[in-house]
């Protein structure tokens, strides 16, 4: 048994998903917030919105994913759809009966999408972000060409970095990296130095922050 959805909603909906206007949608996970944003996309394009000319952006990869797929499937719907169906489709998302040309224009969505350059940009902050920042490097004071540091990557960098530091501690046993070491080992309690270490770099940028705050590491 399906359920019907009150009127007021599918109103508000169809007010959210008008392209013609600026819209603020708040509610519940589940509630059909990503619904909303993928109707107003089809509505964009049906409209005549260029594909490349549209940015939706997701906290997470899976959303960003979820929601290319929901867009996807449903142009398909519209390449592959009956007249009849395919009426009746834009009539529920449209609010009034297409013409045939609108109905034409409807089944070439689904190809146009395809052949835009870069795809529908439908992607996370972050990597809308990053593709900002790699555009312009000089501009945003950042090296070109940068990767971005994943947990996997800072891990394997750090354990790189363990070896020669521990070997500079061992060659210079009065040394300066040797002398933090013995500062550390007594306060670690039940983690190893690696450990210790691992969590320090994690948490570097208040480290930073207290040095600069306090004007250099030996006042800190």
């Amino acid at each position: 048994m399906s359920l019907a959805i009150p009127a007021e909603t599918v109103a508000a909906q169809n007010r959210a998903t008008d392209p013609g206007a600026s819209a603020w949608v708040s509610a519940n996970a589940g509630s059909g917030k990503t619904f909303v944003l993928v109707r107003r996309v089809l509505r964009l394009m049906l409209a005549g919105a260029d594909p490349g000319a549209i940015l939706c952006l997701t906290f997470t990869r899976s959303a960003a994913a979820n929601m290319a797929e929901r867009v996807f499937s449903e142009l398909a719907r519209f390449a592959t759809a009956s007249d009849a169906d395919l009426a009746a489709m834009l009539v529920e998302i449209e609010g009034s009966a297409p013409s045939a040309a609108r109905m034409e224009q409807a089944r070439r969505l689904f190809a146009r999408a395809l052949e835009t350059p870069g795809g529908l940009r439908i992607q996370t902050i972050h990597a809308f972000c990053e593709a900002l920042l790699q555009r312009f490097p000089l501009e945003a004071n950042v090296a070109g060409r940068f990767e971005i540091l994943d947990d996997t990557l800072s891990a394997e960098l750090t354990e790189d970095a363990f070896a020669p530091t521990f070997f500079e501690a061992v060659r210079e046993p009065d040394g300066v990296i040797a002398r933090a070491i013995a500062t550390l080992m007594p306060r670690l309690g039940d983690q190893s130095l690696k450990e210790a270490i691992s969590a320090f770099v994690s948490r570097r940028r208040l480290f930073l922050d207290w040095i600069g705050a306090a004007g250099n590491l030996t006042a800190a």
